[in-house]
């Protein structure tokens, strides 16, 4: 298959979780099928990569794998602080989305690029990395826990950015959330990412400062192109519908 480099992205700003999930799943959809009609045809059509910026509305998500024990609040007190729940596909435990949290979706045909979901994740991680990086956040990972840490192998140790993807056919969606400015009070009603005795962390903490989080998004996406050795292109991705 010939391969595409190029990554269509677009910020899709405030946007409800499942209106999100359902955006996503439609692209995602759109590649797969493509896959499928290309080795059914014996056709070398060109897949198209795409990637999602979005904020969220307070919501609580629980990957495939995780455990409904580790939400913390009943169904009347997610109602009392405004906040959704949804089981969701994707890898992992349990995490919180909201606002001041940059949240990635990239919705990419790893044909293009590599097959390897190992590889995949670990670009994820160092395109955070480096990009805490140049704020003097000294970000890390940690053996057997997806996402970005800081102070890994203290009592201290506390994760940054969450992880979770989903994988078919080589093409992925869902993605990372890193904490700029968040209220990090709403991680006190999860066992975040199912782990016991970790801490949570936000960027704004950590400095003392608001963090510009148009800055942020440019600098996480150099990073990305520089890994994925791919173009970034904005793109009107108004042919699915949202």
């Amino acid at each position: 298959m010939k391969q595409n480099k190029n990554i269509r992205f677009t910020d899709l700003g405030l946007q409800d979780y499942k209106e999100t999930w359902d955006y996503q799943e439609a692209i995602f959809k759109s590649i797969v099928d493509l896959k499928i009609k290309n080795r059914r045809e014996e056709t070398d059509l060109e897949t198209t990569n795409y990637f999602l910026y979005v904020t969220h509305p307070h919501v609580y998500t629980l990957g495939k794998s995780g455990s409904f024990e580790n939400l913390l609040l009943s169904e009347k007190q997610l109602e009392a602080k405004a906040a959704s729940y949804y089981k969701i596909n994707r890898g992992g435990d349990i995490t919180y989305h909201g606002p001041g949290q940059i949240v990635g979706y990239p919705i990419l045909d790893l044909e293009n690029f590599f097959t390897d979901i190992h590889k995949y994740l670990r670009f994820l991680e160092e395109a955070i990395i480096l990009t805490l990086k140049e704020y003097g956040i000294d970000g890390t990972r940690s053996e057997g826990e997806t996402g970005v840490w800081l102070d890994v192998g203290t009592p201290f140790a506390r994760k940054i950015c969450a992880m979770g993807v989903r994988a078919s056919r080589w093409v992925t969606m869902h993605g990372f959330a890193l904490n700029a400015n968040v209220d990090l009070g709403y991680f006190d009603h999860i066992i975040p990412c199912g782990i016991r005795g970790k801490a949570v962390a936000s960027m704004h903490v950590e400095l003392g400062r608001p963090v510009d989080e148009e800055e942020l998004k440019h600098k996480i996406l150099r990073h990305l192109a520089n890994l994925f050795e791919a173009q970034f292109i904005l793109g009107n991705l108004g042919e699915f519908q949202r």
